[in-house]
């Protein structure tokens, strides 16, 4: 068994992202908006945050932890302090879910009003390939590496886990002769970051939330065409990651929405070929919305790998209602009973702040909750499972 797998019991994780305390907020304002600010302070607190938050996911019940992403004020400033070759372009629309958009446009505008810019950090800027693509973010790297080693070494804890992009989710291409060339170009610089938290001795996460998008997300291609698009991203992934032991990688896929009507999510049973190509030894996808709890009926005819894992979502990001321990019990139970009870890990749909943010959907001392209450489900799923 790796540390990926249950022995004896279900154990629990999440996704990554989680609520960022105000006052570090406030710093890493600042430092966006090229106010005035104390660096050794903003790294202090940074330090501080991400230490209060793996004791706090230890005391919720969280056995497979990380730093939260403490110190990423969002998705696209991320990218852009890790990779040259992208700029950022303000100006530049990006139609997100240009099928949801399209099927409630009154809602979505409210939405994105609200929810992705309301109390946002650092804006949604599309980012733009214009030149060669190389790695620069080795010192935020490093720190983050750093906080986190220390962090958990001070708690008790089953393991540790670190996210970090897939080649396809970073931005459009303007350099590169194909997009082809433009993916296994960003696996490339990506693949330092890959092996150093391999190195550090953590799992390594793959976000790639572009996977589904585009696969349910274009009207103007056909599915056979998004299907292709999908399929050459797989593969520039698992060239990044080569040589890396799947069992050191978990691989995440999300629909980018929170709350929202979602009726143009793809279904897991046109992308769970994708997904399970993808080198690793574990897969977290979203199972507890109400778009997508049924989909547990996949794994009756699809046979998961042997020696994978499964990461179903069993708590969802996009509400505040704290789901019923026994509820949560149920849907473990569900999975285990078709994959096996050592081949589920009890997880959350997606991330509880991507973006840095005043205003979470989720309110903070809510997802707290939610920890507790899977928790307590892996312990009922467990003297099920093992009775």
């Amino acid at each position: 068994m790796s540390i990926q797998h249950n022995t004896g019991r279900i154990l629990t994780t999440h996704v990554g992202s989680l609520p960022r305390p105000e006052d570090l907020l406030d710093l890493m304002k600042a430092r966006i908006g090229g106010a005035g600010y104390d660096r050794e302070v903003y790294e202090a607190r940074v330090r501080s945050a991400v230490t209060e938050c793996v004791r706090k996911q230890v005391e919720t019940g969280i056995d497979i932890l990380t730093d939260g992403e403490q110190s990423k004020p969002g998705f696209f400033t991320y990218v852009r302090e890790r990779l040259e070759g992208l700029v950022p372009r303000p100006k530049q629309s990006r139609k997100l879910w240009p099928a949801e958009v399209d099927a409630f446009p009154e809602y979505y505008a409210r939405y994105f009003k609200d929810a992705m810019t309301g109390g946002a950090i650092a804006p949604v800027v599309p980012l733009v390939c214009t030149g060669p693509v190389k790695y620069c973010g080795q010192d935020a790297l490093k720190r983050d590496i750093g906080n986190l080693k220390s962090a958990a070494s001070a708690v008790k804890h089953h393991a540790v886990f670190m996210p970090s992009v897939a080649p396809s989710g970073v931005g459009s291409n303007e350099y590169y002769r194909t997009e082809e060339e433009f993916f296994h170009a960003v696996g490339a610089a990506l693949r330092t970051e890959y092996q150093a938290i391999v190195d550090a001795g953590f799992i390594l996460q793959i976000d790639d939330p572009w996977l589904t998008e585009v696969h349910s997300q274009d009207p103007s291609l056909s599915l056979a065409e998004r299907r292709k698009i999908a399929e050459r991203s797989v593969e520039a992934l698992n060239h990044a990651l080569r040589g890396i032991p799947a069992e050191k990688i978990r691989f995440h896929t999300c629909y980018g929405i929170n709350e929202g009507p979602r009726v143009n999510d793809a279904s897991l049973k046109d992308i769970v070929d994708l997904i399970l190509k993808v080198n690793a030894g574990a897969y977290s996808f979203e199972a507890a919305n109400p778009r997508h709890e049924h989909e547990y009926h996949v794994w009756e005819t699809v046979k998961l790998p042997s020696g994978k894992v499964i990461i179903p979502g069993v708590i969802t990001h996009a509400s505040n209602i704290v789901e019923h321990p026994e509820l949560i019990a149920e849907r473990i139970t569900r999975f285990a009973k078709l994959v096996g009870r050592e081949n589920v890990i009890a997880g959350s749909d997606c991330g509880f702040s991507s973006q840095a943010t005043y205003n979470p959907e989720v309110h903070p001392t809510i997802v707290w909750a939610k920890f507790q209450a899977m928790a307590e489900g892996a312990r009922l799923a467990t003297k099920q499972l093992w009775r």
